[in-house]
């Protein structure tokens, strides 16, 4: 299948993105579009024979060949434009986050790949680590019980905030970026944990801030509380606090046992359960943790679209976790509860 790789100088995560394709057996072929020439080498270097064409327009590319698939990596700012006009060309869309600087550019590209029957995805690829698709078959199995509560920390370098080339890059200014650390990093555990237990947040109150005091006009820190549909209620911290590294968890309390999740530590899974076999005993995730992360998350994106298969994200996904993103946003800024108008999409 012939893929579209629509990007430009300041595209994010090209490396692995790249990577990915290189390695999807469902990709044969990739034509490139970038504007800067910034990425050409680097594509024909990893890609090889499947890079068969570059451009240095995004609207010519799609006027001359016909992608079933286009990935998008741009500065959120400009995304949106990009996105339609592949939507328009009848092409399903795989994107970077956040794709946008408002919710409703979102809305309206949903909306346009809703209508055109098209797929409209982002890239959340933790959905596709190992330990993340065990726990959701875990709790679809009822194993822990009714979902009770939700807590999560999503904690990245603070250091990165203190380089001047950083303060010069789109993920520093809100304007390009939409926002900060939860809009970048927070709204992969926010999906995740919607995703995870076949619901949506429905409400949220927040707060954001710049704790650190560094020249950016983006959030490194954001607190949520959380009210799902099904009633549980949930936390999150989003923050770059640490010198170095990362340091995440879901922890999952369910009327049966708990499920903790740490996709950079080890153990990647934990859980307790109060039936079964081991039955209040701590067990631990002992199988294959790779592959994880992006490349099989596009592969099996690619694959869904060549085969016609259900793909790892829906375009309703994509879209209840940037209306949480933005709810946060919006009950930080009114200091009240603010309805996101999540939908569930079930287990």
């Amino acid at each position: 299948m012939k893929v579209a790789f629509l990007t430009h100088a300041e595209g994010a995560h090209m490396g692995a993105y790249l990577g990915a394709l290189a390695a999807a057996s469902d990709c044969d072929e990739v034509v490139l579009a970038d504007p800067s020439g910034r990425w050409v080498d680097d594509a024909k270097k990893v890609l090889g024979d499947k890079l068969t064409k570059t451009y240095t327009d995004h609207a010519k590319l799609l006027a001359v060949e016909t992608p079933k698939l286009c990935m998008v990596s741009m500065e959120a700012k400009h995304a949106p434009p990009v996105i339609e006009a592949c939507l328009e060309s009848g092409a399903h869309v795989f994107s970077e986050k956040p794709a946008c600087v408002s919710l409703n550019q979102f809305e309206r590209l949903a909306q346009i790949a809703d209508s055109k029957h098209l797929h409209l995805m982002l890239a959340l690829a933790n959905r596709s680590n190992p330990e993340t698709i065990a726990a959701r078959r875990m709790i679809r199995k009822g194993r822990i019980g009714k979902i009770l509560s939700i807590d999560m920390h999503i904690v990245a370098d603070q250091t990165r905030l203190t380089r001047p080339a950083y303060h010069k890059t789109w993920y520093a200014d809100k304007t390009r970026a939409g926002g900060g650390h939860l809009i970048w990093l927070g709204i992969h555990w926010l999906d995740l944990a919607m995703h995870l237990t076949g619901t949506a947040i429905t409400q949220t109150t927040g707060a954001i801030g710049n704790v650190g005091g560094q020249p950016i006009n983006t959030e490194d820190s954001a607190v949520a509380t959380l009210r799902f549909s099904n009633g549980t209620l949930g936390t999150l911290n989003s923050g770059y606090y640490r010198d170095t590294s990362y340091h995440t968890q879901i922890r999952i309390w369910g009327s049966k046992g708990w499920i903790n999740l740490d996709s950079i530590g080890s153990p990647k899974m934990t859980w307790y359960e109060t039936e079964g076999p081991k039955a209040k005993q701590v067990q631990t995730f002992d199988e294959p943790t790779d592959p994880r992360g992006y490349s099989p998350f596009v592969a099996r994106a690619i694959s869904a679209i060549a085969k016609e298969t259900t793909p790892p994200i829906s375009t309703q996904d994509s879209l209840n976790a940037l209306r949480v993103v933005f709810g946060i946003y919006a009950a930080a800024e009114s200091g009240t509860a603010t309805q996101t108008n999540a939908v569930p999409v079930p287990l």
